[in-house]
């Protein structure tokens, strides 16, 4: 039997108390089926099950007349640039002639397009860094119960190949390392949510000690400091007080993740490049631990980046990388757009498509991982080879635990492409009037994909 008579005697927090080397230490009973609800879709408790937040990035856009397909709502066609998503379909909703305005901006090549799309504004300059991206506002809603706040990674293998802003002075910086990521996940300082015993982790309790020594100096030193390097220091306070929460997450007892199976260490590095077939590797891997990551309850907001903005992907026996291609290429007569281009743009959509199924395989309560999460895809072009930014495809998967509809292709009629991400936002509840800046600023939800 789950829930019912049995929570009324026995429950999650039911533990045996102990000391080790002189710390309190609580010992919780292991996950049993009474620790869910009759359904599976909540714990005992009542809790709900976590809804999480995720981003997937390709770049270089698409080729409208082979990508948009004919056909709106659902079961939509797939058009032959898009044919990989057939398994995932029921999964993802496409969103077309959604625009992103520059007003008075430049179109800065590779740059323009995902500034607007994951931070709301139209930059100026090349150096012009987006603020706060969209992933970082939803992780301070949601972001705070796990051990990471927010995880970023990429397929590319350069840190650098980041879509994630915490402001214009400070990016989340990718792990582009498939063993670094799992040392970083599932290393010495994991605590397994279902493990029988729960023991404070030495290592984690003296960096916590020092931190606090570090925070009262630095404490100390903001009084004493100008209104500038003030503000600094207070940058420099958010940084360590995300690092104390991350200890504390780390010294409490996790709630039990029946999901939750530790994955096997990768047994090697995948070669430095960009050859696709490295890239696709690398990009398995990578989700693979985030899929486990977020299945464990390390984090509830986490990215991934398929390419870089100017995709520099290469193809064994073609002499251009991706990004050379889309200008270098000529339009084949009789297909009307261009082949090596538009294979790089396919190879893109088959990782889009593993990165979908990957969580829609784990299964969680009386769904799957993917049913409890909104994941956003957007890339920085519409067509690479005019720089253009006009109807910018963008993708959402999952139903954010009941919230969004899917299986459907969403006309934009012209529309900010910025709506996506209020209506994301919206669906976190966050208290946002409005999110965008001139043009792209709105405060009109994507009806059509709500619940």
């Amino acid at each position: 039997m789950r829930g019912g008579e049995q929570m009324s005697k026995l429950t999650r927090r039911r533990v045996l108390r102990g000391v080790l080397d002189g710390a309190a230490v609580s010992v919780a009973l292991p996950l049993l089926n009474c620790f869910l609800n009759d359904s599976g879709t909540a714990l005992a408790s009542g809790a709900p099950m976590p809804v999480r937040f995720g981003t997937w990035f390709w770049g270089l856009g698409m080729n409208q007349d082979i990508f948009v397909p004919k056909k709106l709502g659902a079961d939509y066609d797939l058009p032959e640039e898009i044919i990989s998503l057939a398994p995932v379909r029921k999964h993802v909703n496409l969103y077309t002639n959604f625009n992103c305005f520059r007003d008075a901006a430049p179109n800065l090549c590779h740059k323009t397009g995902w500034v607007i799309a994951r931070a709301g504004i139209a930059p100026m300059t090349t150096t012009d860094l987006p603020g706060e991206t969209i992933d970082v506002t939803i992780a301070k809603k949601i972001g705070g119960m796990t051990r990471f706040q927010t995880l970023t990674a990429t397929a590319t293998g350069n840190v650098r190949d980041s879509f994630s802003y915490e402001s214009a002075n400070s990016i989340n910086i990718a792990d582009w390392s498939p063993v670094q990521f799992y040392a970083k996940l599932f290393g010495g300082d994991f605590q397994d949510p279902n493990a029988e015993e729960f023991k404070l982790n030495p290592r984690v309790m003296l960096r916590k000690s020092v931190l606090s020594g570090v925070m009262d100096s630095a404490k100390d030193l903001s009084k004493s400091v100008g209104a500038e390097d003030r503000q600094r220091l207070d940058q420099y306070f958010s940084g360590l007080r995300d690092l104390e929460r991350q200890f504390d997450q780390q010294l409490t007892k996790p709630e039990p993740r029946p999901a939750c199976v530790l994955p096997s260490a990768p047994k090697e590095e995948p070669k430095a490049g960009l050859d696709i077939d490295l890239v696709t590797l690398r990009h398995k891997m990578m989700t693979d631990l985030m899929v486990m990551a977020v299945a464990c309850d390390q984090t509830r907001v986490f990215n991934m980046a398929y390419s870089q903005s100017a995709a520099a992907t290469s193809k064994s026996g073609y002499d251009k990388p991706h990004h050379t291609a889309s200008h270098e290429e000529g339009v084949d007569p009789k297909l009307g757009y261009q082949p090596q281009t538009s294979w790089f743009i396919r190879r893109a959509m088959e990782s889009w498509a593993y990165y979908v199924e990957a969580f829609s395989k784990v299964q969680e309560g009386d769904g799957t991982l993917l049913d409890n999460m909104l994941i956003y895809a957007s890339t920085d072009q519409s067509l690479a080879r005019i720089h253009s930014i006009d109807n910018q495809p963008m993708f959402t998967a999952g139903r954010a635990g009941g919230r969004v509809k899917t299986g459907l292709h969403i006309d934009g009629s012209g529309s900010a492409g910025t709506r996506l991400g209020y209506t994301a936002m919206k669906l976190f509840e966050l208290d946002k009037g409005s999110w965008g800046t001139q043009s792209n600023g709105t405060s009109k939800e994507i009806g059509e994909m709500l619940a």
